[in-house]
């Protein structure tokens, strides 16, 4: 009598918690595919991504063309912004003779002037793509206007409405122009070679630079006064036309680039 080819396991009496369990006539068999299936292996492919470009270092935000340029020029812009800032309340009330407190509601219309000229100089800009050139124009014409409000903010109170308005468009749009459109084009500027992470530093340069103007101006503004006003304009005007000298360097390559029409960064030589 062969035996059969078969496995019997009996398990009898074995007790797990009280509860009496019975393995009889348990025919073991191997689970396996009854086909030969053949799984293809995907191949994994590992890509390594390069560093990370190091963020940039304060010399080498310097070296970015143009933002030595703009920073010394952001400095005279908000000297003479500033100025005005602090100063314009009193010096209407000298010269037009109001009462504090309407020189001082009068005097917000050089901040309402200053929306306008903000607009108009990103506007400009951008259709033109000429950052320095819109900016150098807003100088040039703001040194003469700011000359005409001394003179005409004693004929009355209707040319002092019109001077502030336009004394604050040109004025405060190279200003607004520079800590907005023109940090960023420099932040990210082609000499960089993609590296984004400059745009903060190179933003906080110019704005840090344009501050030192903001807190001379209302000094020199007090330490002239005592001697006239005329000696505040003549020091405003004389502000604006350093300002502008700054810039005439990009404005000779931005005349002279071969590219025209709108254009995203400010096109800007190399030194």
């Amino acid at each position: 009598m062969n035996p059969q080819p078969f496995c019997r396991w009996t398990m009898t009496h074995s007790r797990v918690r009280g509860l009496s369990l019975s393995f009889q006539g348990c025919d073991t068999e191997l689970l396996l595919p009854q086909d030969d299936a053949c799984i293809p292996l995907q191949p994994v492919m590992v890509v390594k991504s390069g560093a990370e470009p190091s963020a940039i270092s304060f010399m080498g935000a310097l070296r970015i063309p143009g933002v030595v340029e703009f920073s010394l020029c952001l400095l005279f812009a908000k000297l003479v912004s500033y100025t005005f800032l602090f100063w314009l309340p009193l010096y209407i009330t000298k010269a037009a003779h109001l009462d504090a407190k309407r020189a001082g509601d009068l005097s917000t219309l050089f901040d309402v002037g200053g929306i306008v000229g903000g607009v108009l100089a990103g506007v400009i800009s951008d259709k033109l793509g000429k950052r320095a050139t819109t900016c150098a124009v807003m100088l040039l014409l703001a040194a003469p206007t700011l000359y005409g409000f001394s003179m005409i903010s004693q004929f009355g109170l209707g040319p002092t409405i019109g001077m502030l308005l336009v004394c604050g468009a040109l004025v405060n749009g190279p200003y607004a122009l520079i800590t907005t459109a023109v940090s960023a084009d420099l932040g990210t500027h082609k000499s960089l070679k993609g590296n984004a992470r400059a745009l903060s530093t190179v933003t906080a340069i110019i704005d840090g630079t344009g501050s030192v103007g903001a807190a001379l101006g209302p000094l020199l503004a007090g330490l002239l006064s005592s001697y006239g006003w005329d000696k505040v304009f003549y020091m405003l005007m004389a502000a604006d036309f350093f300002a502008l000298l700054l810039l005439l360097r990009l404005v000779t390559n931005e005349m002279t680039s071969s590219k025209s029409g709108p254009i995203s960064p400010v096109e800007l030589k190399k030194h």
